[in-house]
């Protein structure tokens, strides 16, 4: 079953990232790494497209030749510096695992628990074998619900496990960031988002939805119905109820509209008609006495729901949701069902992932960090630390530079944004102290056992803090994950040591490209603080308004230009860019590559930088931003991207921040009648 760790608002903020080298030679190599020629300085010029000029298009002109010789792989939905970097990492992950497999371990060590993990998932003909044995328990457990109460104390006890309508967490108190609070968050839709249901007039929902019925349909023969399609309707029916109370994903970015602490008599009285406490009780919730709840409307909807939706729909839900949950660790006809929706319909990928690939994942939710204090032994140097800090330390200087020297904010603003800057927390690499897995039993051969044991024991973990004091040197990410992300509510930046790597970071590399690459994905994170979402809250990660009412509709007139310009981009035909839902990223994307190339410049000490290549500094900056952003990706993967990702498109990135730097505009010397031309007074300037 799927382990499920919500993030809210007050959560990481995820960024993406790339192209990893240096794999062990003993490491087995993931089936598409591509061999590259050692960059020059940092940047691999094979990949430029000659003929596309900067000034017209800087993402084709650093990425158009390898744009048209790549293909994405048939088990990829997109293929670029990211996903090459993550595969990478990936195989230095297998390689950890499958050594100690093969290797007698002690029994309950965390090496044991590692190897038996991974292998129990990756034997697929031991799974074969089982058929849908390891799920009969769950199923046997659905078809006893005889009344509501059974129901909802049901989907209590598999809080964690499933996805399903309510889902709980226990996080950082957005009002109170020095404790941890219990939180609702709206869930259990087997498409990706509410409108694949409700845009019945879109030809590619449509579509997206028919592969689902066919998916629900083999479900639902497996689980004994006897008429399947009808089955199968049935759950789309309840779905579409479910997703048609969702908020959508604009309105879940508003911190403060997702903010409403409900005492549980409260949530009695507004969301009538469930035993809140009941299902509260079975979660291991039920000594609290008040809560987040993040979608009130949707929590009331969704009462009425469980209240008056029949009985047998809401069984043959859970029923099917646990085996869609379940399928990738059972026998093959579901697991072929499940690539079939999942993967092809979804993504557009032809053909399933390595076992071995998926095993890591599932490793990494299981067991992430006692893999990742091994990882970080093996491939991360302490000098990468060292150079990584003295990189954020230039760039929050920088920050600090620019936060004094903006126009349009007033004194009383910015003293109050100089004050949340000094109070950032920088993590790097890997955390100071490991997870304990000691209680966590894995059992050679039980690969659904050990995953769905894995997610109890995660889930006992996150829910025994509620209401004790914020552990702030938890992490969020494992060290092995290729990303990085701002914690508002703990006012952190946080970098795993997986994405330090070429082309975001190389110890070899011309400061210029590491400034374009990693110092912008600092810049980045650092300007997460100060986006549309991170600037509610303050410098000690407090939910409040530390800004004056001029200051504050300064910068949304100023945002909201930013929304337009993405808002106008068209990645699909007929399908734009949302301008709103992608602001934060856009506006991290904006103003983290101006305060890195600020950064860069305070590097040089005045001096001029040699030139390479025949390309200035200056330049080589701008092409080591571009280059982290190499990507192509199918029409699937896009559509759902566009319905639900924060995210702007890859090309979007590298342009649309561009466009509005005056140092780009400088440094290639755009003028009137070059397509990235814009003029200076029409560039958008945030931090």
């Amino acid at each position: 079953m799927k382990i499920l760790r919500l993030t809210t608002l007050a959560g990481a903020v995820a960024l993406a990232a790339l192209h990893l080298t240096d794999v062990q030679a003993a490491a087995p190599q993931p089936e598409h790494a591509h061999a590259h020629a050692q960059p020059v300085a940092g940047l691999e010029f094979s990949s430029f497209e000659p003929q596309v000029r900067a000034q017209d298009d800087l993402f084709r002109a650093v990425n158009g030749r390898w744009l048209k010789q790549t293909a994405i792989p048939a088990d990829k939905a997109a293929w670029g510096a990211f996903m090459q970097l993550r595969d990478a990492s990936d195989a230095r992950v297998r390689h950890i695992a499958e050594t100690l497999a093969r290797t007698p371990q002690h029994s309950g060590s965390v090496e044991q628990k590692v190897g038996d993990f991974y292998q129990s998932i990756v034997n697929t003909a031991a799974l074969d074998r089982a058929g849908l044995q390891p799920l009969k328990a769950t199923l046997a457990s659905i078809d006893a619900i005889g009344e509501r109460q059974q129901l909802l104390a049901w989907i209590g006890r598999q809080t964690g496990q499933l996805d399903l309508p309510l889902l709980l967490t226990v996080d950082v108190d957005a009002k109170n960031p020095r404790q941890y609070t219990l939180m609702t968050w709206q869930g259990g839709l087997g498409l990706p988002e509410r409108d694949y249901y409700l845009k019945t007039d879109d030809a590619r929902f449509k579509q997206a939805r028919a592969a689902y019925v066919r998916y629900l349909s083999v479900l639902a023969r497996a689980s004994g119905e006897s008429n399947p399609g009808a089955a199968a309707q049935r759950v789309l029916a309840l779905e579409t109820r479910i997703a048609q109370a969702h908020w959508d994903v604009v309105a879940l970015r508003d911190p403060v509209k997702t903010y409403n602490r409900w005492s549980t008599a409260e949530l009695a009285d507004k969301a009538p008609g469930v035993d809140w406490q009941l299902l509260l009780t079975q979660a291991g919730l039920g000594q609290l006495d008040s809560l987040v709840v993040s979608q009130p409307s949707y929590v009331t909807a969704l009462a009425q729901l469980l209240a008056q939706e029949p009985l047998q729909d809401w069984k043959l839900y859970l029923r099917l949701r646990a085996l869609d949950s379940a399928a990738p660790l059972l026998h093959k006809p579901l697991r072929d069902a499940h690539f079939a929706f999942h993967d092809k319909a979804l993504t557009g990928a032809t053909q399933p992932r390595p076992r071995w690939q998926y095993a890591v994942g599932a490793l990494d939710s299981a067991l992430g960090e006692a893999v990742g204090q091994i990882y970080v032994q093996r491939h991360f140097p302490p000098e990468a630390k060292a150079r990584m800090l003295a990189l954020v330390n230039q760039l929050l200087a920088a920050y600090k530079e620019s936060i004094d020297g903006l126009s349009w904010m007033s004194p009383e603003t910015k003293a109050q944004a100089q004050d949340k800057l000094s109070k950032y927390m920088v993590k790097i690499g890997y955390p100071d102290t490991w997870r304990d897995y000691s209680a966590l039993q894995v059992v050679a051969g039980d690969a659904l056992g050990n995953v769905e044991r894995a997610a109890r024991f995660e889930w006992q973990r996150v829910a025994a803090r509620a209401g004790k004091p914020v552990d702030r040197s938890e992490w969020g990410m494992t060290p092995q994950t290729v990303n990085a992300y701002y914690n508002p509510a703990l006012n952190e930046i946080v970098f795993p040591a997986a994405i330090l790597q070429w082309p975001f970071f190389d110890m070899k590399a011309d400061d210029a490209v590491n400034y374009g690459g990693i110092g912008a994905v600092i810049g980045h994170e650092i300007s997460h603080g100060f986006d549309d979402q991170g600037s509610q809250y303050d410098g000690n990660g407090v939910l409040r308004n530390w800004w004056t009412d001029a200051d504050r509709k300064a910068f949304e007139a100023v945002t909201t230009q930013l929304v337009a310009q993405y808002a106008a981009y068209e990645p699909l035909p007929g399908k734009h860019v949302n301008g709103q839902l992608t602001l934060g990223e856009n506006i991290a994307d904006l103003s983290g590559l101006q305060i890195a190339y600020k950064a860069y410049l305070r590097s040089l000490g005045g001096k001029v930088a040699p030139v390479i290549q025949g390309y200035s500094g200056e330049q080589r900056f701008f092409f080591g931003w571009s280059q982290v952003w190499r990507e192509k990706e199918r029409d699937e993967r896009a559509l759902q991207r566009l319905t639900a990702d924060p995210h702007s498109p890859s090309q979007f990135r590298a342009n649309g921040a561009a466009v509005n730097h005056d140092g780009f505009h400088q440094a290639f010397g755009t003028k009137p009648g070059d397509k990235m031309f814009k003029p200076s007074q029409q560039r958008i300037r945030i931090w």
